[in-house]
């Protein structure tokens, strides 16, 4: 095992290999070899026009990835991404995460939360020389955050002259380029299908991030716009929105070995971070969170137990805070498996002997400051760490958002903080509203006090003496005391209303000040500390903001030498990634296949969560309803070249399935924020959706190890199946544009 590992590391490089890189669609140009390696059928050209098929179908929900699949705006992603929409429109007497949902008629379609958005990325544009070019070289570091900042927000409002679009300046390769990202944004969006938990949850968080899999994580919404066909808010005068284009659904699926591709908005990754970084991961950033994953989610169960209403509330935030934790964990896994630690020092040393023979000195002074300050930002993260979770209230993070915006509205728009302009409101206020699904003061106050007594356990010099006299805090007291000395300001708060919290908009600092709200008063002792922790916050991301593009100039400029394209690390933006169907070897002796059933489901069944399976799914598919998607084999497809008929073609090997695909695996680089990502076939047609990965290669995050790492998807043949045998969703089928091999 450790020559495994040395060898590994040996080889390992900041290189590209196999499937690996999540690549802008403007990069997909340089990439026809491996399209046509995949046997990817679309051009790189193609595929990097936002503007053509299929890439004008994909969509972003601001935290999740979808895709339009009607001409009426049908919009599909996964249950997990809709959860929110499910849980929004759910109570104790009707509680659609357990029942599920199926709208026969547009008027049946229910309004998916003040704050869903759908965003179609229209315009991707590199803005580096207005954001960044002209800033001198020996300005402070604030002074070139402020200046970048500055910079960002004028571009931004140069781009929205039109109120129903959305942009925003993201930096790329960590701040060497900044790009334009210009938006669509839908307004109007609804939940139209979801399957009960028991098929869009199958197996819970015990089966998350495992394999084999049997998870429905799907789910459809549809996008609305006012009858001019410009996005508007909700209205029930509103109509679908009919987009460009939508992906053609293909129910024939995939076999093992084809190419896929995969385009969404995966969120974060950390390739090019140091060992150094990885190290304060594992020893320090990933246990404290786990810590505190673990507490909260602990104290919402117990809560949940007592009363029902709880669980419906804070379902999304319990299921959010455990797929967090179980990630953090496979993380610590994967380091310790793989020892990224060892590849990535082994990376370093590869690129500081190249930077030492290049005779760039700005490149050896980039890799010597930025050891330096990853070390600044971490002491930073420890200091403010527990004074952040000391603020885990919903009413306190609402009165302090209220009342930051208050200040942010003394100054002009242009010169306040991003979050908190005249663009920002809606959401805003969309945020103010949905907390009224999403809150319980029983459970506010028991989260609140557990994470103060957390804070007081910790040294005086990482404490805040601001929080510390505002609530009259001690060392050493307990969850109990602190409840008890809190317990009164939910009823002495407005803040627990609507109508309370909406009434403090558009009011001055002064009027904050002299408020009597328990909450209010607070937010107002403690907002000189916050401002004081966001300055420094601001110094470490100027100091970053020189030396990190320097360093990863460095990164790019030592893998041209080696002929190899670079990828920046994931932030959200819209990525098209490329890969195969196949399966991994797990273990020792242990190879998982690429695809799981519907009759491994029935085997995997019992009679209770999250083993529990619907019984017209069981009765549909006992009664053999399943025809036009149960497959015997899906080996891969059989070598049809010409010279086939001259010698003898290896056949591929058998993989049988005697059932109704329901997961499979592919190699294609995923992280989160690709959830519900398209996965495509050579075509461009969808064949399944993205929803989660092995826990083998969670640690892709910072390093891809293209022997284990696969991501996990819904294959669209059982969404298909669900649709048209066991749930009769044929209104929705009969928009879709279905074809077959």
């Amino acid at each position: 095992m450790k020559y495994l590992l040395f060898t590994t590391a040996i080889l390992a490089s900041l290189a590209v290999t196999a499937d690996e890189g999540q690549w802008q669609p403007h990069q997909l140009k340089q990439l026809q070899p491996q399209l046509d390696a995949r046997g990817i059928q679309l051009s790189g050209e193609q595929l990097a026009d936002l503007s053509q098929y299929p890439m004008n179908a994909i969509v972003s929900l601001g935290y999740c990835s979808a895709s339009f699949v009607s001409a009426t705006g049908l919009v599909i992603t996964n249950h997990h991404c809709g959860y929110g929409a499910i849980q929004q429109n759910s109570s104790k007497e009707r509680n659609l995460m357990a029942q599920g949902f199926l709208a026969k008629t547009l008027a049946e379609e229910l309004p998916a939360g003040p704050q869903e958005r759908l965003y179609i990325t229209e315009q991707v544009l590199d803005v580096t020389a207005k954001v960044s070019g002209g800033l001198a070289a020996d300005i402070t570091p604030l002074a070139r955050y402020q200046a970048i900042e500055n910079n960002r927000k004028t571009v931004i409002k140069d781009c929205e002259t039109d109120a129903n679009y959305r942009c925003n300046v993201v930096s790329f390769h960590h701040g060497m380029e900044y790009f334009l990202i210009k938006q669509l944004m839908i307004q109007d969006v609804r939940l139209v299908y979801a399957p009960p938990e028991s098929v869009g949850n199958f197996g819970g968080d015990i089966d998350n991030y495992e394999y084999p899999r049997h998870t429905g994580d799907f789910t459809f919404l549809r996008g609305y716009v006012a009858k001019d066909g410009k996005p508007a808010a909700y209205s029930v005068d509103n109509v679908p929105y009919q987009p460009k284009n939508f992906l053609k659904v293909n129910a024939s699926g995939v076999r093992a070995g084809d190419g896929i591709l995969l385009a969404g908005y995966p969120g974060k990754t950390s390739r090019y971070r140091l060992a150094e970084e990885i190290d304060f991961a594992a020893s320090w950033e990933y246990p404290a969170n786990i810590q505190t994953y673990t507490e909260l989610i602990g104290t919402i169960e117990r809560l949940g137990q007592q009363n029902a209403d709880y669980q419906v509330k804070y379902a999304s935030v319990v299921k959010g805070h455990h797929n967090r934790m179980k990630k953090l964990k496979g993380l610590l896994d994967g380091f310790k498996a793989t020892d990224i630690q060892s590849i990535k020092r082994q990376q370093q040393q590869e690129l500081q002997q190249w930077i030492a023979s290049s005779e760039v000195p700005a490149y050896q002074q980039a890799v010597t400051q930025l050891g330096a300050l990853v070390a600044k930002e971490q002491q930073f993260l420890q200091q403010t760490y527990y004074f952040d979770n000391a603020r885990r209230s919903d009413l306190l993070q609402t009165a302090s958002d209220l009342y930051r915006l208050a200040v942010e509205q003394q100054k002009p728009d242009a010169a306040r903080e991003m979050g908190y302009q005249d663009r920002d409101l809606t959401m805003f206020q969309g945020k103010l509203k949905r907390l009224d699904t999403r809150f319980a003061a029983e459970v506010d106050l028991a989260l609140w006090s557990e994470q103060l007594a957390v804070y007081l356990a910790q040294p005086e010099a990482v404490r805040s003496k601001a929080l510390d006299q505002a609530l009259q805090l001690k060392p050493g007291q307990t969850p109990a005391q602190i409840s008890t000395l809190l317990q009164d300001w939910y009823s002495r708060s407005d803040l627990t209303s609507l109508s309370g919290r909406m009434a403090w908009l558009g009011k001055t600092p002064a009027q904050f000040a002299q408020s009597d709200d328990p909450f209010i008063k607070l937010a107002v002792a403690l907002f000189e500390t916050q401002m004081q922790q966001e300055q420094q916050k601001n110094q470490l991301a100027g100091e970053f903001a020189s030396v990190r593009p320097a360093y990863m100039q460095a990164v790019i400029a030592y893998n041209k030498t080696l002929g190899r394209p670079v990828y920046p690390d994931a932030n959200g933006t819209l990525r098209i990634t490329y890969g195969h169907v196949d399966g991994y070897p797990a273990a020792d002796g242990v190879y998982k296949t690429p695809f799981t059933t519907v009759a491994g489901m029935l085997a995997k069944q019992q009679q209770s969560a999250p083993f529990l399976v619907p019984d017209k799914l069981v009765q549909a598919y006992q009664q053999q309803r399943y025809q036009g998607f149960y497959h015997q084999d899906l080996a891969a497809k059989a070598d049809d070249s010409w010279w086939c008929g001259v010698v003898n073609c290896a056949k591929p090997a058998a993989v049988p399935v005697n059932s109704v695909p329901l997961n499979f695996l592919s190699s294609a680089d995923t992280t989160g924020g690709n959830s519900g990502s398209a996965v495509l076939n050579a075509k461009g047609e969808l064949i399944g959706l993205n929803f989660d990965s092995t826990y083998e290669s969670i640690s892709k995050d910072w390093y891809f190890n293209e022997a284990v790492t696969r991501a996990i998807h819904v294959d669209i043949r059982y969404v298909l199946w669900l649709m048209q045998y066991v749930d009769n969703a044929d209104n929705l089928l009969a928009e879709m544009s279905i074809v077959h091999n």
